[in-house]
């Protein structure tokens, strides 16, 4: 008994020290995300200026639509030149047009499919030349067509998010974080997903690709910030992109699902102002309330909420 209550206090102690760690790290995201979202008002343009900051030129991967896409506008805004990669030369050049019309700035589009591994990583670099890139947006991704058992998911596809949602996000940062190196300045912003806190049951490999970014970016940070370079995890929750239409629930949902335009205006605004953000104010919270619960719970509530998007998914493809 003696011996029991010896353990008892120094465990309590170091209980009570977890949670108030906890609380302080959420306390201090809250804190980060609201100075990164309430500069612009306060601070002079210059002082705010991701042109001036980082240069004139920024790369996005998968920018032809949804968060790619919008992230790549709020850029152009700024006055920053973007360079779009995407698959499809088509939708490439229509966005380009469309950017260069709305924003004034240039534009160069790369046709590229990170599915082919690094011959995309390679016909990237050949055909930027000595462009220098100042701003990485590694946002390419893929996920299933909709939550699906690992046995049925076409085993292409699992090959595929793979490669892109993995390696991608590594060849690229390995291709142009040395040119950033030896200028002593620059960004990466990888963008993951909130599925990345947990497993994640009927998108396993999708969850665990994600969670391979959040660790991946969190080393590389270690390995590069004392070079000048900013290098940024985003992991937002649901988005109403085209990779969620698979269900009628995920499409902008009030608050708590914005559309794509509304989260790359948050999101770019954290830029250089938070190393691990969810881009946007009400993931942010959602995101600490599940980093509050146990894995288990979290993991639990997940799988029952793949299971009725599923449901939903089947049931309107029956219909059809």
């Amino acid at each position: 008994m003696m011996m029991s209550e010896y353990y008892t206090l120094p465990l309590a102690v170091i209980g009570l020290i977890v949670i108030i760690l906890f609380l302080l790290d959420s306390i201090w995201n809250i804190l980060q995300t609201c100075r990164a979202l309430l500069s612009p008002l306060f601070l002079p343009a210059e002082e705010t200026s991701l042109l001036k900051k980082y240069g004139p030129w920024a790369l996005i991967t998968g920018s032809t639509d949804g968060i790619g896409k919008a992230y790549a506008c709020e850029l152009a805004k700024r006055g920053i030149n973007v360079v779009l990669v995407s698959r499809n030369e088509e939708r490439l050049k229509k966005t380009a047009e469309e950017i260069e019309t709305k924003y004034m700035v240039k534009t160069k589009t790369i046709a590229a499919d990170f599915s082919l591994g690094q011959k995309a990583v390679d016909t990237v670099k050949e055909k930027l030349g000595v462009l220098p890139i100042n701003i990485l947006v590694n946002n390419v991704g893929k996920q299933y067509e909709y939550p699906m058992y690992l046995s049925e998911v076409p085993e292409q596809d699992l090959l595929d998010i793979i490669s892109i949602n993995v390696g991608a996000v590594t060849m690229m940062c390995r291709a142009f974080i040395e040119d950033m190196k030896k200028r002593g300045s620059g960004a990466i912003v990888n963008v993951s997903s909130g599925s990345e806190l947990q497993p994640l049951p009927l998108m396993t490999v999708y969850a665990a690709t994600k969670a391979y970014i959040k660790s991946f970016t969190a080393a590389l940070r270690f390995e590069y910030s004392r070079y000048g370079i900013t290098i940024q995890h985003l992991a937002p929750f649901f988005v109403d992109t085209k990779m969620n239409a698979f269900s009628k629930k995920l499409q902008r949902n009030g608050f708590l699902i914005p559309d794509a335009e509304e989260y790359a205006k948050y999101a770019v605004m954290t830029l250089g102002k938070m190393d691990e953000s969810s881009g946007y104010w009400t993931h942010g919270i959602q995101t600490f309330f599940t980093k509050f619960s146990p894995v288990w719970l979290r993991t639990y509530v997940g799988a029952h909420i793949n299971l009725n998007l599923r449901k939903d998914y089947l049931l309107n493809r029956n219909k059809q």
